[in-house]
């Protein structure tokens, strides 16, 4: 991830959320995978570098703020001849646009939430950028658990991208893809150091 991105990113993230807790993703426990279908296969896959900042107050869900930065060129769908695909012009052109983002504009619970915060219903709206197109999104997500003793947490979700509307427009001749890609992020968190 370049220095640029990451200090974009912090510039981004209002102030008074600068204030709160500051978190990071615990790798080992952390995904966000895709999957897509095309006449002939459905893919799945995932994207193995990846990093996730949130500034979280348990006592205010309202004031959270989320970014993350994806490299493009990490996407691993387990066969190296279709993620070089991928990587290529037709898809995500990674040499010319490298990074996947997401910053987060609002975070919201949707119910009352448990004293715990757990199994928390939240929409998250934020902006997501790929290949240079930005498209405000807004994503159905659970908090899991938040464990206030130990400064970890957890947060899920699944959402729908419509491809074409970020220019990964490419169909295969005899093997077209649905515009409709799946994603689904997994987000342990864990206290900045």
């Amino acid at each position: 991830m370049s220095s640029f991105v990451k200090v974009l990113a912090l510039m981004l993230l209002p102030a008074v959320a600068r204030e709160q807790g500051a978190y990071v993703r615990d790798e080992a426990h952390s995904q966000i995978n895709f999957s897509a279908s095309s006449r002939m296969i459905d893919a799945q896959g995932y994207w193995d570098k990846w990093e996730a900042r949130i500034a979280f107050d348990p006592t205010n869900i309202d004031k959270t703020t989320i970014a993350i930065d994806i490299d493009a060129k990490s996407i691993n769908t387990r066969v190296q001849m279709r993620d070089n695909h991928l990587r290529s012009n037709a898809f995500f052109a990674t040499d010319s646009f490298p990074t996947i983002t997401f910053v987060s504009k609002s975070v919201h619970a949707t119910g009352t939430p448990a004293a715990d915060l757990s199994n928390t219903k939240l929409i998250i709206t934020g902006d997501l950028t790929i290949r240079g197109v930005t498209k405000t999104i807004s994503v159905p997500a659970t908090m899991v658990f938040f464990d206030k003793e130990h400064n970890v947490g957890r947060v899920k979700g699944t959402f729908t991208v419509l491809r074409k509307d970020y220019n990964v427009g490419f169909d295969p001749p005899g093997n077209p893809v649905e515009n409709e890609v799946g994603v689904q992020f997994d987000i342990a968190f864990k206290g900045a150091k």
